[in-house]
């Protein structure tokens, strides 16, 4: 695929730039391959949101359609209380601004390794990998398959209670794809993985979000990942798939939690868990793991940005 296009202006170039005569980019979040993201202020109201940048300078083709879909599946998913929700989109002569929910809490991988919020609290654990399935199980149900799940495109807010879907960037309304490799590699699912010879001509999109949510699953509970690579180069899946009783060795899962993510970790996707099965599991499962508990701390609430927000009113589609 080409490379990621890249602006000919530095980040900066935009602060303090207003849009739509009110909302004022404020800060740099964060610098991505195809755009940045910034924190805006509405002046009129003092509410703040985040705005992706996308430029549409020189993109080819290809490029300029996985932007258009990228936004379009966002914008066909965004009403749920576990995606994060899109204000509006608005367009200037290079570029396609995303007005978006802010959480200022940042993503889940900073919740988990920084803060270590949910390792120690199976409750909260749970609590937040059941929205997260539920905010999957909602884009799936709308014919949209993910396909880069992982804590950095997972928002946090309410003092870590809350989980927030982002960052449609890799997602499909294909049900099968030939796309290898899409994703980031340790969430990838083995017949995601760009091995030579492949073992399938394509995958399914489905199966491939369950074994990343099965991931997701690890870090909350354990606070790392299972294995690098789920390939048989990979030493510490090689055990896992040679004996499924492996992972309680190196990770403190309770024996009914192992049970679960041997379904999600299946290596023929036509066998995996399906959402609805997994849930029912997680729901009843009473201990995920054998770490110590510590009691849940009441955190004041944050406010969030409401779904229809201010600007709502002047950026309607």
């Amino acid at each position: 695929s080409p490379p990621p296009v890249v602006s000919a202006r530095p980040p900066e170039f935009l602060l303090g730039h207003v849009l739509a005569g009110r909302l004022q980019l404020t800060q740099i979040l964060g610098v991505g391959a195809y755009g940045v993201v910034y924190l805006a202020i509405d002046i009129l109201t003092n509410t703040n949101y985040a705005v992706k940048a996308l430029n549409k300078v020189g993109l080819e083709p290809r490029q300029r359609k996985f932007q258009k879909r990228e936004i379009q599946l966002h914008y066909m998913a965004n009403h749920h209380p576990g995606v994060v929700s899109m204000v509006k989109i608005l367009e200037s002569s290079d570029t396609t601004f995303v007005v978006l929910e802010y959480c200022p809490e940042g993503d889940l991988f900073s919740n988990i390794t920084e803060r270590g919020r949910y390792v120690g609290s199976d409750f909260l654990a749970k609590s937040l990998f059941l929205q997260i399935l539920d905010a999957v199980e909602h884009c799936h149900n709308l014919g949209i398959y993910h396909r880069d799940l992982k804590p950095e495109n997972i928002l946090v807010t309410d003092g870590g209670k809350t989980a927030k879907l982002a960052d449609f960037g890799l997602a499909t309304s294909d049900r099968v794809t030939s796309d290898y490799g899409c994703g980031s590699t340790f969430y990838m699912s083995p017949e995601c993985q760009q091995s030579n010879p492949r073992a399938f001509s394509s995958y399914a999109s489905v199966p491939n979000d369950v074994w990343s949510l099965g991931v997701i699953l690890v870090n909350l509970t354990c606070g790392r990942n299972p294995w690098k690579r789920a390939c048989f180069e990979d030493t510490t899946f090689r055990a896992y798939a040679r004996d499924r009783s492996f992972l309680p060795t190196i990770l403190p899962l309770s024996q009914e939690l192992n049970g679960i993510l041997t379904r999600i970790f299946e290596l023929d996707p036509s066998k995996r868990i399906d959402l609805q099965e997994l849930r029912r599991l997680i729901v009843g499962c009473d201990r995920l793991t054998t770490t110590p508990q510590v009691q849940p701390i009441t955190v004041p609430q944050q406010p969030i940005t409401p779904p229809l927000s201010p600007l709502a009113s002047i950026f309607q589609p």
